[in-house]
C-alpha cells in the first residue's frame, strides 16, 4: 500500500519507478493501485508523470 501523504507518495513512487518498474502503469498493476488516484494526489504538488523519464516531476 502506498502512502496517502502527497510528499511521501512522491518519494516512494519515484523511487519505485527508478528502481523497480518501467512505467507508471506497470507500477499500478503490480501494486494494485489506481493510476488516476496517484496522479490526482501528486498534482496537488504540481507534479505530473513524464513517461519518457519515467518519473513525476
Amino acid at each position: 500500500m502506498l502512502p496517502k501523504d502527497p510528499v511521501l507518495l512522491l518519494s516512494v513512487v519515484n523511487t519505485k519507478l527508478r528502481d523497480e518498474y518501467g512505467s507508471l502503469d506497470e507500477l499500478c498493476a503490480a501494486l494494485n493501485e489506481e493510476r488516476p488516484a496517484i496522479e490526482r494526489t501528486l498534482a496537488q504538488l504540481d507534479y505530473q508523470y513524464d513517461p519518457q523519464q519515467n518519473q513525476f516531476k
